[in-house]
């Protein structure tokens, strides 16, 4: 298979989940409820069937509503994947290496492993003609950050990859800035790629304050601001015109699983 092609069916495949897709109404199942599960659940149910809750329309208002979530978490998963295929392929990286994880102690039981979307490691770069805009970029991040100067040699880059970033999740800002202080410890750049423009105001200042890099997806402007300007000039590969050139494909699968939601 072409790179196109593989990238083509990575994201395709993300879709696939969301076809998928139920509500689970509170019950825990992996599956979700099927809408004679979920009538059988709430006719049974006083209080529900009084208020007519019971009802077509309510089992297609939450398909739609967890659907559309499934959605959009299941495009950024594809766009997340491709990412780090990118990493492999164009800069010769292994597929471990390419990844990024830490493990942090505990005082209540076991240390704990988290992980990050995607790495740059500087000595893992087996690409000669990517070297050196590796670096170099890495350079200019540095100084975007306000770390011109810093005594330490950063080894790498690790990568928190979003479609978009709209919820003002607290909790998950929180884990995040955790998540940057752990890769400064580790002598890595926290960066912040998101696939599209779509993020808060207060969630950007407060990401840039915490001295992640933040990238977003606009097709134009400085390699330390969008991820298809930083894709296309530090790893040789342009992301966006992929995305143009199977748009088409890839807008029939959205349409078809969102039709699907409202059935």
């Amino acid at each position: 298979m072409s790179n196109d092609d593989r990238y083509l069916a990575t994201i395709r495949k993300s879709l696939e989940v969301c076809r998928r897709s139920r509500p689970k109404f509170g019950r825990g199942s992996k599956e979700g409820l099927t809408f004679d599960e979920f009538n059988a659940l709430y006719q049974a149910d006083p209080f529900y069937s009084w208020f007519g809750l019971n009802s077509p329309l309510l089992y297609a208002v939450h398909k739609a509503a967890g659907g559309l979530t499934s959605v959009y978490r299941q495009i950024g998963e594809g766009a997340e994947r491709v990412f780090r295929l990118l990493l492999q392929d164009c800069l010769g990286q292994t597929e471990e290496e390419s990844n990024w994880c830490y493990t942090i102690p505990s005082t209540k039981g076991k240390p704990r492993k988290l992980s990050l979307d995607g790495r740059i490691n500087l000595e893992a770069v087996r690409e000669p003609s990517r070297v050196e805009p590796v670096r170099q970029w890495i350079e200019q991040c540095k100084i975007r950050v306000g770390l011109e100067g810093a005594a330490t040699e950063l080894e790498g880059v690790v990568f928190e990859c979003r479609q978009g970033y709209k919820s003002k999740d607290a909790k998950r800002q929180n884990a995040d800035i955790a998540n940057a202080a752990n890769a400064y410890a580790r002598n890595y750049l926290p960066c912040v790629m998101l696939f599209s423009r779509q993020i808060d105001s207060d969630i950007a200042e407060r990401y840039v304050r915490a001295q992640w890099l933040l990238l977003t997806g606009s097709l134009n402007g400085a390699s330390t601001d969008s991820t298809y300007v930083f894709v296309k000039e530090v790893l040789g590969y342009d992301l966006a015109a992929f995305f143009d050139r199977n748009s088409a494909v890839i807008k029939q699968d959205v349409e078809e699983v969102l039709r699907g939601l409202l059935q």
